[in-house]
């Protein structure tokens, strides 16, 4: 029987180091690397959402024009030739004249004098839209650099996490080693070597599984920067401290993307509703038109040989009543302001209500680095005692692989309480809209 179990046993070990070594050979290739920055900055050149509100903020920009170019007048220039197969008669003559062209070119111009003052809500509104699309570019900005942020360290975290597993692993063979020398020493059950067997195998199933969720981040960090490959995350050796956060909530209540971008639309909409209004006045508009005609070939480009026509126009337009759709438009933007007001408001509280639970998280995360610290540095001495006792017979197997599970949870709580830090200072940032 035991030279079965010992059988056994050394099965079992070949078997998890053939399943290493295959794995090693189906390898895929080496991930491109990147830092933090480098990866930030990829992020911000591909990701949808980034190009949406820089495409925002691009129309923006052209409907503020737009509204400035409303107080200019409209002006047209046309200008045609024309022949027909039908003779024509001369003025006072009986005589058939033979086809020839026809020219003709105009000049026209249009001119708001008064328009209910639709032009200068719409300039107030269109103003207040650019305010809104470049708060939107900015958060967008922090929004896309803490995903990447978040992608990144979460990459760093398993891939610390996988080496948590490997030394996992290699002290469950050391152990399943002891276990199988006591027992051949006699020193030992054939429990504590089976004990020990299915803690290895127990080891290499976590250590597979860490892999796999390396790779899952790697390949999620990828696509994050536009890289269709997986993506290896370059740790930083320093650990930022604690950022002062003396006045910065006001500072965030008052000049964050989030609220900037909400307040901006109430102004748009409050605009609107002026816009809105502007149906009840009425419109003036001044127009003039120059045409000349004639059969000689024209003095290009004024066609200053033909005779000239021109006019003026002077236009008034009100309009009394009109089914009470001026009312509905009134209504409808005055809903759409309360909404936009209401928003702003909800807007500032969310950030109030955020920062205090980020805030929390990341001073939290902080103690939590110095806990998982010290616990590594005890589960550490308590598994190197453990391991002698067990050597010498004072000790159990149970008493040591409880030592290597604590030992293993204080290494991963480290690992995790490292990287909730960052996560939450990120989240700060996004939140507050500049770096600490």
């Amino acid at each position: 029987m035991t030279r079965l179990l010992q059988t056994a046993i050394t099965a079992g070990v070949s078997a998890v180091l053939a399943g290493g070594l295959a794995a090693q050979q189906a390898a895929p290739p080496a991930p491109l690397q990147v830092s933090l920055a480098e990866a930030v900055r990829r992020a911000l050149d591909v990701q949808p959402d980034m190009v949406r509100a820089r495409g925002d903020t691009r129309n923006a920009g052209a409907s503020g024009r737009s509204a400035w170019g409303a107080f200019l007048p409209t002006v047209t220039t046309s200008a045609s030739a024309f022949r027909s197969n039908q003779a024509t008669f001369a003025p006072g003559d009986t005589s058939r004249l033979p086809p020839v062209y026809s020219y003709s070119g105009g000049l026209s111009a249009t001119l708001d004098l008064f328009d209910g003052f639709r032009r200068l809500a719409n300039l107030r509104a269109t103003s207040a839209d650019q305010d809104a699309a470049g708060a939107e570019l900015v958060n967008q900005r922090y929004q896309t650099t803490l995903a990447t942020q978040q992608a990144f360290f979460g990459a760093l975290a398993d891939e610390e996490l996988v080496r948590v597993a490997e030394a996992q692993l290699q002290r469950a063979k050391e152990e399943l080693q002891i276990s199988v020398n006591k027992f051949q020493a006699g020193a030992a059950t054939r429990s504590d070597t089976l004990t020990a067997t299915v803690d290895l195998g127990n080891a290499r199933l976590s250590l597979l599984q860490t892999r796999a969720s390396l790779a899952t981040a790697q390949a999620n960090l990828g696509r994050q920067i536009g890289v269709d490959q997986p993506v290896r995350a370059v740790p930083d050796s320093t650990l930022p401290s604690l950022p002062d956060t003396t006045g910065l909530r006001a500072a965030a209540l008052q000049a964050a993307p989030l609220v900037d971008q909400a307040e901006a639309q109430a102004r748009a909409a409050g605009a609107r509703r002026w816009t809105a209004r502007s149906q009840y006045w009425p419109s003036l508009t001044i127009a003039y038109s120059n045409s000349r005609t004639g059969t000689g070939s024209p003095d290009l480009p004024l066609f200053s040989n033909y005779r000239e026509s021109f006019s003026w126009r002077f236009g008034l337009s009100w309009t009394l009543f009109n089914g009470f759709q001026r009312e509905q438009s009134q209504v409808t933007a005055s809903v759409a302001h309360d909404n936009a007001v209401a928003q702003a408001a909800d807007a500032r509280r969310q950030l109030n209500a955020q920062l205090t639970q980020q805030l929390a998280a990341l001073f939290t995360a902080s103690a939590q680095i110095e806990i998982a610290g010290a616990n590594v540095a005890a589960a550490t001495e308590a598994l190197r005692v453990t391991q002698e006792r067990y050597k010498l017979g004072a000790g159990t197997l149970l008493d040591l692989l409880t030592a290597q599970a604590n030992m293993t949870q204080a290494q991963v709580s480290q690992v995790q309480a490292r990287y909730n830090y960052l996560i939450a200072r990120a989240q700060v940032e996004a939140l507050v809209g500049h770096p600490l």
